[in-house]
């Protein structure tokens, strides 16, 4: 318990990248999306799943701010 607190703590010591937001974002939006256009659990999971490949593409490629 105690070193999977630290493995935790530690995955907080810097901001996250522009890429790392982008993924985030995009996994939600994508999961979203997918889930009104196609429905369920595997619209929402293949959204997701598209959603976090462009978002990741999309952040990695912005100016770090």
């Amino acid at each position: 318990m105690a070193l999977a607190g630290a493995l935790a703590a530690m995955g907080c010591s810097s901001p996250p990248t522009n890429a790392q937001v982008g993924t985030g974002v995009g996994a939600v939006v994508g999961g979203a999306a997918g889930n009104v256009i196609f429905g369920g659990p595997v619209g929402t999971i293949g959204g997701a799943a598209a959603g976090a490949l462009i978002g990741h593409e999309v952040g990695k490629n912005q100016p770090r701010r």
